[in-house]
């Protein structure tokens, strides 16, 4: 069994800092907040402004190289530096997909690929901090067979997105897998600082 907040994340820390002013945000609703984001909806229903702090979030969210495809979030437009945040990281201003967590389907599929992520940090133990490197690297070349080939690609994708930064995989924190209003499961917030 995985626990809830088995992640290597801090789940229950919420970004200390108040929202940046910038005109783009002037009165709008905070969604929510992370260890180092802070979410605010223009109440379309369609996109949200997120507010991001650590440069393992804006990597993965706005790099050029970044992975794409159905399981990753939709980047809209970076707005770029807009102030700092009290960890001395720039806030930078994203306007991504709004993504809603999961339930039904995805979220049974979201336990199945933490349940797969989680066994093989278990197997890779030994191998410290890169456990989660080497269970992502593992479930892309030998998927449990109830994986869809699409989220097989995505994890491959996410994988080769981990070597060439330096990040690390939190996939078992379950609010870092979310998705879209037609159910599909999307890896939204899967990396971290070490």
């Amino acid at each position: 069994m995985i626990p809830p907040t088995a992640g290597t994340g801090q789940a229950g820390i919420s970004l200390p800092d108040p929202v940046p002013a910038h005109p783009l945000l002037d009165g709008l609703p905070e969604l929510g907040r992370g260890e180092s984001s802070i979410v605010l909806t223009p109440g379309d229903g369609q996109r949200v402004f997120k507010i991001v702090s650590s440069p393992a979030d804006y990597f993965y969210l706005a790099a050029d190289d970044r992975p794409t495809g159905i399981h990753f979030p939709r980047l809209f437009h970076d707005h770029g530096i807009i102030g700092k945040a009290s960890s001395g990281y720039s806030f930078r201003l994203l306007e991504i997909e709004h993504l809603l967590p999961v339930s039904g389907e995805a979220e049974a599929l979201a336990q199945r690929l933490s349940r797969a992520y989680w066994e093989g940090c278990e197997k890779w133990a030994n191998m410290g901090v890169n456990r989660g490197r080497l269970a992502l690297y593992h479930i892309s070349r030998e998927p449990p067979p109830d994986l869809p080939a699409s989220l097989v690609q995505a994890v491959a994708a996410l994988s080769d997105f981990i070597e060439e930064y330096p990040v690390q995989p939190d996939i078992l924190n379950p609010r870092n897998l979310m998705m879209r209003a037609d159910g599909t499961l999307v890896l939204s917030d899967p990396v971290f600082l070490p």
